[in-house]
């Protein structure tokens, strides 16, 4: 583990830059009970920050592992109703939420897709109205990596396991700007940067944007009234926070009808357990029509067919430059909150609501009617690359082009 000064360092640019913990605040924190030590000195700080509470909920990967291999089926389809009103409970007294997250890519290889996809499911249902907080932003909420074992045995598996795992912290460090010698204060001009491409991208309010690279070829049609978002950002009580540490995207929401071509995966996605890699989705008037993955198809299938719709529909559209820090690494995470933050990307699922106008107080109609994508989902996949080029169509059918070679190509202190 880093000293103590940069441990310090990463537990406040959570608090602070992340969920931007408030005096007289309570906090949820999500965590492997790998991150023990770390997260006993996020809980001393909030406390220190005048929390009124600190509630844990610990996972861990070898317990998940023995519920899916032996658990009757009956029981992964359940999720305990006292866990989702408790949970729900906290967020409306006004939690807010971070999550430390270091899963294992491949825990659940080789347990049968349809115990995972049963399981996801009913965490889904049972949680949609406490995820409706987060995706809200009616809470603050925040997810920073913390290098766990088998993480950081996927991505260095030639070294031994502390060298691997002290390999992962210096490049979670270094990313995330917490080797710097202010890291706050770093994040407050990277969202400065970030803010520029984003209010750039909203007064030009795109009609559609087409993407072109190999084994790409998609129209994405943008809603009337959609908002980019990115960086930092207010919450409902309009406190400023980042929700990803890392982020480097600027995104918004798709029409949920007007996504139409083919569109293939750059980067492995880890998805419960499993690794999807390779994979090629078709869409028609915004739904998956077509579908193939060298590597995870039956657990993509299943993805997809996690509820009636939405599930086979975009959520989120997002714009990540290739010459980005991760990126730039060279490495692959097989974690999204890094691998998205390293390309562009897209979402299958619900979409935010605060990426349109007025879209926090829709009914379901209305959101239908506007093009807003509603799931049990929300999956991001990356699908950027150093030849990927995107042009925008203007309401006036003008060609503009927003990125070359995998980069922006706008001027940008980007």
């Amino acid at each position: 583990m880093p000293n103590q000064l940069a441990m310090d360092k990463y537990a406040e640019l959570a608090l602070v830059t992340g969920v931007n913990l408030q005096s007289g605040q309570g906090l949820i924190i999500n965590a492997p009970i790998e991150a023990l030590d770390f997260v006993r000195l996020l809980v001393a700080k909030a406390y220190e920050k005048g929390a009124k509470n600190v509630h844990i909920e610990w996972n861990d990967g070898d317990l998940t592992y023995l519920k899916m291999k032996y658990a009757p089926m009956e029981v992964l389809k359940q999720f305990p109703k006292w866990r989702a009103d408790g949970l729900l409970e906290m967020v409306q007294d006004g939690y807010s939420l971070l999550t430390v997250y270091g899963p294992d890519p491949n825990l659940l290889q080789g347990i049968e897709a349809d115990r995972i996809s049963a399981a996801n499911k009913a965490n889904a249902q049972a949680l949609t109205e406490y995820r409706d907080y987060v995706m809200n932003d009616r809470v603050t909420w925040s997810i920073v990596g913390y290098p766990t074992e088998a993480w950081a045995r996927k991505i260095f598996p030639e070294l031994p396991v502390t060298e691997a795992q002290e390999k992962l912290w210096e490049q979670i460090l270094f990313i995330t700007r917490a080797d710097q010698a202010d890291p706050i204060k770093a994040w407050q001009e990277h969202n400065a940067v970030l803010r520029q491409a984003k209010d750039y991208l909203n007064r030009k309010q795109y009609k559609q944007l087409i993407y072109q690279a190999e084994g790409t070829d998609l129209t994405i049609e943008l809603p009337e009234g959609h908002i980019w978002d990115g960086g930092s950002g207010p919450s409902e009580s309009g406190v400023e926070f980042n929700a990803n540490i890392p982020t480097e995207e600027v995104f918004t929401m798709p029409h949920k009808y007007g996504v139409n071509g083919t569109v293939k995966s750059t980067k492995p996605l880890s998805y419960g357990g499993n690794i999807i890699d390779q994979f090629s989705l078709t869409f028609k008037d915004g739904k998956v029509v077509e579908f193939s993955a060298e590597t995870g198809e039956e657990a993509l299938k299943h993805l997809l067919e996690t509820d009636s719709d939405g599930a086979k529909r975009l959520g989120e559209v997002a714009l990540v430059p290739h010459q980005s820090p991760i990126s730039q690494s060279g490495l692959i995470f097989f974690n999204t909150l890094f691998d998205e933050n390293a390309s562009c990307h897209l979402a299958l699922g619900k979409a935010y609501p605060t990426t349109i106008k007025n879209g926090a107080s829709m009914t379901p109609e209305d959101m239908d009617k506007h093009g807003v994508n509603n799931s049990l989902i929300h999956e991001d996949f990356m699908i950027g690359s150093a030849d990927m080029n995107i042009d925008g169509i203007t309401k006036d059918g003008e060609k503009e082009a927003i990125f070359r070679n995998g980069n922006w190509a706008i001027s940008f202190d980007l």
